[in-house]
């Protein structure tokens, strides 16, 4: 103990560079998180305070653009009121069950296929350019065509979100699949694996960072493919809503639609990132991940 660390009250003072690295590695982390969420505070305020600022001299039309007090106030009357097709929470809930299905389903049928290709070079090669000229399809003119042969209920809505989300899915499980070591792959079929061990046991966790990470945009993409649907026909839905309100010049309801649709892809984009936690644990962190610990 070195005399220059001693206090005037004889008490042993701790230099910096003996503090314990993990106390000084988490208020780094703090500091961090701190400053990001100053950082996100300011984008809000400086984003929604210059819209109002413009709106309001004259610099920006509010007639076509909106205003921030006016989707305030518009949302309040979407909760207290409600719309011309019920309650909100009515219309929001019909737009999640849309989304979720849709998502569900195209997130099933993309791993199914995209680990079934990915490990079957045959097949890949068989199946290639149908795949392309299907996802090269626009999805409007598939929505129509759901429409036309299985009406306006909620079934042709979850099978536009389904496809959305099943590209998305498909490409990362193929890809992940690909990235799969071989020579691994190799060691476990000479101790007698059968194909289905193989693809439970090295397959399907070796690809599994892959398929997670395109779970977020794929989320994103069913609710598209929901509010989509719903702006070519519904009776109820969110984009419903934004059909209605653009057809009578109300840009405050769009962007209010727009704000609970965020909202709720938020909290879902949470879920997901704890399930990501969850079926990720094995995996040892990544370089950044560990810096961070």
């Amino acid at each position: 103990m070195s005399a220059a660390n001693v206090n005037v009250n004889g008490y042993y003072v701790i230099p910096p560079d003996e503090v314990d690295p993990v106390v000084s590695a988490r208020r780094a982390k703090s500091r961090r998180t701190r400053w990001i969420w100053i950082g996100r505070a300011a984008v809000v305020v400086v984003v929604f305070g210059g819209w109002q600022w413009f709106t309001a001299v004259g610099w920006v039309d509010k007639f076509f653009f909106g205003q921030p007090t006016g989707i305030v106030d518009s949302l309040v009357h979407l909760f207290t009121v409600g719309t011309a097709f019920g309650s909100i929470w009515e219309n929001l809930w019909v737009t999640v069950q849309e989304a979720f299905l849709g998502f569900l389903l195209g997130t099933v049928t993309g791993v199914i296929f995209g680990i079934l290709l990915g490990s079957n070079r045959y097949l890949a090669s068989v199946f290639s350019p149908y795949i392309k000229i299907l996802n090269s399809v626009p999805r409007i003119v598939l929505g129509s065509i759901f429409f036309v042969a299985f009406g306006f209920g909620i079934f042709p809505k979850i099978l536009l979100a389904a496809v959305l989300v099943f590209f998305v899915v498909f490409f990362n499980a193929f890809q992940g699949v690909r990235e799969v070591d071989q020579n691994l792959v190799a060691n476990v079929r000479v101790l007698g694996a059968s194909p289905l061990q193989v693809a439970r046991h090295v397959t399907i966790p070796s690809a599994m960072s892959w398929i997670i990470a395109s779970l977020h945009t794929a989320f994103g993409f069913a609710i598209i493919g929901a509010l989509v649907a719903e702006i070519l026909g519904a009776t109820r839905g969110i984009g419903l809503i934004i059909s209605h309100a653009q057809g009578t010049f109300d840009p405050d309801t769009v962007f209010a639609c727009m704000v609970i649709v965020a909202v709720f892809t938020l909290v879902a984009e949470y879920l997901i990132s704890l399930l990501e936690h969850v079926l990720l644990k094995w995996r040892p962190p990544s370089r950044s991940e560990a810096q961070a610990i």
